[in-house]
């Protein structure tokens, strides 16, 4: 392996690269289904209630399904970002899903460091509504 071309690098390098920026540890969890889309729809809803309980804990960073490449359909792929304080922690949350309880998912943590970006959101106090771009 070419010393300018390498193939990984330490964490510790891209932190120091990127010091000046958000540099926001959270974690990412790929959920896969193990045998179709029978056994994920049989817990749906107990996986859904989990998810809002995690967002109303203030856990939950973003969260939903993945669509096949050509965006016309669902595989039941999905993904689902949490705060921790530890990849260990994020394994955790995820093996506390029902779907990974079950069985109808398998699950893979990935630590994601978040850098760049920005989020919009405009409240509009008269009719309680709001944009998020």
């Amino acid at each position: 392996m070419s010393e300018d071309n390498p193939k990984s690098v330490p964490a510790a390098a891209v932190l120091e690269a990127s010091k000046e920026m958000l540099q926001r540890q959270l974690y990412a969890i790929f959920t896969t289904p193990t045998d179709g889309l029978g056994p994920v729809f049989a817990v749906i809803e107990e996986h859904l209630a989990f998810q809002v309980q995690l967002e109303k804990d203030g856990i939950l960073h973003a969260a939903g399904p993945m669509w096949t490449d050509d965006g016309e359909s669902w595989e039941g792929e999905g993904l689902v970002v949490v705060k921790a304080t530890s990849r260990q922690e994020a394994i955790g949350i995820a093996e506390r899903d029902p779907m990974h309880k079950a069985g109808a998912r398998t699950f893979r943590v990935r630590p994601w460091l978040v850098n760049e970006g920005s989020v919009t959101i405009t409240l509009n106090n008269s009719s309680q509504t709001f944009t998020y771009s």
